[in-house]
Parts: structure tokens; sequence; C-alpha cells
């Protein structure tokens, strides 16, 4: 098996038990009626949303990879999975406009998370590379 597909199952083994337990605490504080089969497609789907995005950040460390490609790959794989899961939770309804503002907000927060992330990556190790220089 490839050491990629490895490392993004391990990852998501390792940190996709956080979503249910976020999904927990949202239902103990907003202290909602909610039927079993909605509890158990709430959990099963939030565990896969966050098995998908611990797994998805590997996409990052492919260093064969270009950085379009790797950004890509990892936006698109984050779409799908919480456009997918928002959709069959019924958190958003399935009309062409509501997953056009999804869209538009996703790719927005998307480009503002990674722009800031990229940003402070480059100023440190511009700052490393000054104290070794």
């Amino acid at each position: 098996m490839n050491k990629y597909v490895k490392e993004f199952l391990h990852r998501g083994l390792m940190f996709g038990g956080f979503g249910p337990i976020i999904l927990g605490i949202i239902c103990a504080v907003s202290d909602p009626v909610i039927a079993g089969g909605q509890l158990l497609l709430g959990i099963v789907s939030i565990y896969l949303l966050a098995f998908v995005h611990a797994g998805a950040s590997v996409f990052n460390q492919i260093e064969h990879w270009s950085l379009p490609k790797s950004v890509l790959c990892h936006f698109a794989t984050l779409y799908v999975a919480y456009a997918g899961c928002y959709l069959v939770n019924r958190w958003i309804g399935f009309d062409w406009r509501v997953l056009a503002i999804f869209t538009a907000i996703f790719a927005v927060v998307y480009l503002v998370v990674w722009l800031t992330v990229y940003i402070c990556v480059k100023l440190t190790s511009k700052r490393l590379n000054a104290r070794i220089g």
C-alpha cells in the first residue's frame, strides 16, 4: 500500500473520533430533540467528515506534487466531504442557490485559512534561514 494512503488512513483513524465529540457537545449545548436515526446519521457522517479532514492533510506532504496540485486535491477532498455531510444531514438544503452560497463561503474561508498558514510558514522559514545563514 502506498505510504501516503497509509498516512491518510492513520491520520483519519487518529482524529476521526473528534467529530462525534464535537457533535455531542453541540447537541448538549443546544438541547435539540433528535430522533435516533438522525443522531446515528449525524455521528457516522461527522466521523467520516473528521476522518477525511484529518487524512487530507497528507496531500500537502507529497513532495513530488506541485503546490497547486496538492492545494486543489486538498480543497476538493474537503469540499466534497463537507458538502456531502451537510447535505446528508440536511444542514443545508439541496438547492443550487444554497449550494452556490455554500461553495462561495467555503472557497473564501478555505482561501483565507490557506493564505494565512502559507504566509506564516514562509515568514517562519525566512526567519529560520536568516538565523542559519
